[in-house]
């Protein structure tokens, strides 16, 4: 970095101030928090952050250091949430990923509900067209609930509940649903991965590798006339 723009001994350390700041600020946040979800602590959580990285990219340009400090998910978070204190309506905007493993499976349901219906359709005859009877007859809340009936293999969800002022106008937003969301106005979220279990699958595997490397070793002691038998504990 040239010297022109090269930030100053001063600015790094107000940098380093505001860190200092943030992290009193954050630290109050949680001694005061009001529930899991406190939007003060999220809130403060993103100030830290921006403050953090803000010192990192001046220490380095300053004087080629960086900290040893990483807050993960900082570049993902939401913004702080500025919408009204006592929401007079709200918005719940939900996401579930599903997979079609079993197709056939999914075409014999629907060509059930149409014979229950005794309409003489014939939608069931294609995924796409067994996809629409299965979303027509059911509920989402009860197809995710069921999904291995229908076929259906569970991917990502997410829920966001956001705030208004006033509740919309009827068929004001229907062509668009989900066009024109504030994340500032995001009360809370609540998100459902195949990471998390992943990250608890790696451990599980810890565990697997342990008990058979005792196994492994339950056997060669047990081929070993010379050696007692030894009891490992499970």
């Amino acid at each position: 970095m040239s010297d022109a723009v090269q930030p100053t001994a001063a600015e790094v350390r107000a940098a380093a101030e505001a860190v200092k700041t943030a992290l009193d600020r954050h630290l109050a946040a949680v001694e005061r928090r009001s529930g899991e979800d406190d939007p003060a602590v999220y809130e403060a959580f993103n100030q830290l952050a921006a403050a953090a990285e803000t010192y990192d990219e001046l220490l380095y340009d300053r004087y080629d250091e960086v900290t040893p400090f990483e807050i993960p998910g900082a570049e993902d978070a939401l913004p702080p949430y500025t919408g009204p204190e006592e929401p007079n309506a709200l918005s719940v905007l939900i996401r579930r990923d599903y997979a079609v493993v079993e197709p056939q499976r999914l075409l014999a349901q629907a060509e059930r509900i149409e014979a229950a219906d005794d309409e003489g359709a014939e939608a069931a005859g294609t995924v796409h067209g067994a996809l629409g009877v299965l979303f027509g007859e059911f509920e989402p809340d009860e197809i995710a609930s069921r999904h291995k009936e229908f076929g259906l293999e569970e991917g990502d969800s997410t829920l966001w509940v956001t705030a208004a002022d006033e509740s919309a106008e009827p068929g004001e937003w229907l062509e668009m649903p989900f066009e024109g969301i504030d994340p500032q106005r995001v009360v809370c979220r609540f998100d459902v991965s195949a990471v998390f279990d992943d990250e608890i699958g790696e451990v599980g595997d810890e565990t697997d590798d342990v008990d058979d490397l005792e196994d492994d070793l339950d056997t060669e002691l047990d081929e070993d006339e010379d050696l007692e038998p030894l009891d490992v504990d499970r």
